[in-house]
């Protein structure tokens, strides 16, 4: 398993590199200043011990390094020999000028910067990505203000992916979206994660986070999906407790409403999958991927709202494989908002096979976008949600990049 803040090419990883600021005895310093006060440091104590050399004293003797001393002990001084005085101390008359005090101590301590970060793809004008394009190409505007990219990368990034599977399809399409769940994991790369969800009345945790690519497809193709005629509903019908907190902060339902039929609540899973999400590292590319008919119940516990702003929140990207209505009806897909709002992606597909080879195409598309990011500058910071617009420079280009992002994460 890859560490921490490693991209899939062994690289460090850009986003993962704390910023380091000097302060000085008269404020915040640049590292430049800080290696210049090192030297003088250096200077004055040089000259110090020539000083002592020409008028015959022995210069102090040099300070033993801290790995040298046992634990749980101090440092020692050397004592003097018989006869020997102990070397000067600046009261007892230092051969330094009070113009030659050396500089103050420096500290360093770390600073966190408000990083907006926003994955990026680019096609052409017969769909196909767009791969040799450059920072200059780009222009990022938050807000209507443009804004300085200070990181640019095309490298790929590990995936945290949510497998989203709708568990009310028909019976036909339920059989070929079963067969097909095996074929997810081609898509994936060492160092990937994935989650599995299914999701009908109320979202169900199939499988948390894990990185075993053998045991996932094992749980894949024993998994088995319910066929979509419809069921009673019992008294007490509860969702699974949420996997990452009980009192979360965007209003996750912790409960769904009894139907006589089984519904279909595509924005309480979008939210449940955005909380499971938001846990996540920032150095992964952070995605939902859902194969779903596209239908939406008017009974969700969670508006289309909250859960996009759940999903923006997290900084995670929905992409969608369109089954069954969703071929036939494509502008009532409802899964089509979201892949559009979070700068996703949605195909579509009515044979097994289709959707087999979507896996891999969309998961590979998502590793593989440009990746931008700045600090945002000259827009009012008390607002909640920012619009982000990614504009490139080369004409007859289509760019697809999320709406924006949310500073703070609360219950609408």
């Amino acid at each position: 398993m890859r560490a921490a803040g490693e991209l899939l090419s062994g690289r460090a990883h850009p986003l993962y590199v704390e910023r380091i600021s000097v302060k000085s005895r008269d404020g915040i310093a640049s590292n430049k200043a800080a290696r210049t006060a090192a030297l003088a440091g250096a200077f004055f104590t040089a000259c110090a011990a020539v000083a002592a050399g020409a008028s015959g004293q022995e210069a102090p003797p040099a300070k033993p390094p801290v790995q040298a001393q046992q634990p749980g002990t101090l440092p020692q001084s050397p004592a003097p020999q018989p006869g020997q005085q102990a070397p000067p101390t600046p009261a007892q008359g230092s051969t330094q000028q009070p113009s030659e005090r050396p500089p103050d101590p420096v500290s360093v301590f770390r600073t966190h910067t408000e990083e907006v970060i926003v994955p990026v793809l680019v096609r052409d004008s017969s769909g196909e990505p767009v791969l040799d394009l450059r920072r200059r190409d780009f222009r990022i505007l938050e807000d209507d203000v443009e804004q300085k990219i200070s990181l640019f990368t095309n490298e790929p990034f590990p995936l945290s992916v949510v497998l989203l599977v709708d568990d009310d399809l028909p019976k036909g399409v339920a059989e070929k979206v079963d067969r097909s769940l095996g074929a997810a994991i081609g898509g994936m790369a060492e160092g990937d994660e994935m989650a599995v969800v299914t999701f009908a009345q109320f979202p169900k945790l199939v499988a948390d986070f894990g990185t075993n690519l053998n045991q996932m497809h094992t749980l894949l193709t024993r998994t088995e999906l319910e066929s979509h005629y419809p069921l009673p509903g019992t008294p007490t019908m509860t969702m699974t407790p949420n996997p990452t907190t009980s009192q979360t902060q965007v209003g996750v339902p912790d409960t769904a409403r009894v139907q006589t039929t089984v519904s279909k609540d595509l924005d309480d899973a979008m939210l449940y999958c955005a909380d499971m999400l938001r846990t996540r590292a920032r150095e992964r590319r952070k995605m939902v991927l859902v194969i779903s008919d596209g239908r939406n119940s008017h009974n969700n516990t969670a508006s289309y709202g909250q859960a996009l702003r759940g999903l923006l929140s997290a900084e995670a990207s929905v992409y969608g494989i369109g089954v069954s209505a969703a071929v036939l009806d494509r502008r009532r897909a409802a899964i089509a908002r979201y892949t559009d709002a979070t700068g996703g992606d949605i195909v579509y597909a009515s044979s097994q096979g289709g959707i087999e080879e979507n896996y891999a195409r969309l998961l590979t598309e998502s590793r593989n976008r440009y990746t931008l990011s700045y600090q945002p500058r000259g827009t009012d910071r008390s607002k909640d949600f920012h619009e982000i617009e990614v504009r490139v420079e080369r004409p007859g280009l289509k760019v697809i990049a999320r709406d924006g992002y949310y500073v703070l994460v609360g219950k609408q």
